[in-house]
């Protein structure tokens, strides 16, 4: 995933871009507003998925370079700060936020939070497409509200887990997740011990759903989800 980091001081931005590239993120960092909004501009780039929107700006207030982007883009937008009162809160959720993170955080909650915002549009997004919340791969369907999965029409039980696992890989066909990713969203830990635990969900997966091709291991960086042709 792509994500713009809006912060004005280089050490804060250099220790956080290096934590958030481990974590599976391309970063490209602004240092004020007027960056911040050009980096948004460029056309025939993949969209960013995320803002993290520092509101000490030193050319402009980040409420609003808030305010501009929301007229620009629906891309979600995380205000960082230290601001910590409620009627800032309110202010920066009243203009467009859809977060808000006081300093200091804990770096564990600061991702889990950018997977939620994320994967809320990447629902909204999914819904909007189909018509309705589910997810259509081939012959599998996934319906995200009721989790159910069924493929040819019958029906898969999955697990919780295999499910959400299924569920983040189906929202983005094609697109490859690190493992440390997948552990973040869904087991809500960074724990490196999971990852064997991810091995045996996907390989539960690729049983169950009778298509072992469905989840492709992308090796060394982790797996994505190969959608399958259309039938002639």
């Amino acid at each position: 995933m792509r994500l713009l980091l809006v912060e004005d001081d280089d050490h804060v931005a250099a220790a956080l871009s290096a934590i958030l590239a481990r974590h599976g993120f391309q970063v490209t960092h602004a240092r004020n507003g007027e960056e911040a909004l050009q980096a948004l501009l460029p056309a025939g780039t993949p969209p960013f998925g995320v803002v993290l929107l520092d509101l000490g700006l030193p050319d402009q207030d980040g409420y609003e370079v808030c305010g501009k982007i929301r007229k620009r883009t629906s891309i979600p937008v995380i205000m960082v700060t230290a601001r910590s009162d409620v009627r800032s809160r309110i202010h920066g959720l009243n203009l467009g936020a859809d977060d808000y993170v006081v300093k200091p955080y804990d770096t564990g909650e600061l991702l889990a939070r950018i997977h939620a915002v994320a994967r809320r549009r990447a629902g909204a997004a999914g819904a909007s497409a189909s018509g309705g919340n589910v997810v259509r791969l081939g012959q599998v369907a996934v319906e995200l509200e009721t989790r159910r999965v069924t493929v040819d029409g019958a029906d898969v039980p999955l697990t919780r887990k295999e499910f959400d696992l299924l569920a983040l890989l189906a929202q983005r066909p094609g697109v490859v997740f690190r493992r440390e990713q997948i552990i973040s969203e869904v087991w809500r830990t960074s724990w490196e011990g999971t990852g064997r635990t991810l091995e045996v969900h996907v390989a539960s997966l690729r049983s169950k759903l009778g298509m072992p091709a469905l989840i492709e291991t992308v090796r060394g960086v982790g797996y994505r989800l190969v959608a399958p042709a259309a039938a002639p």
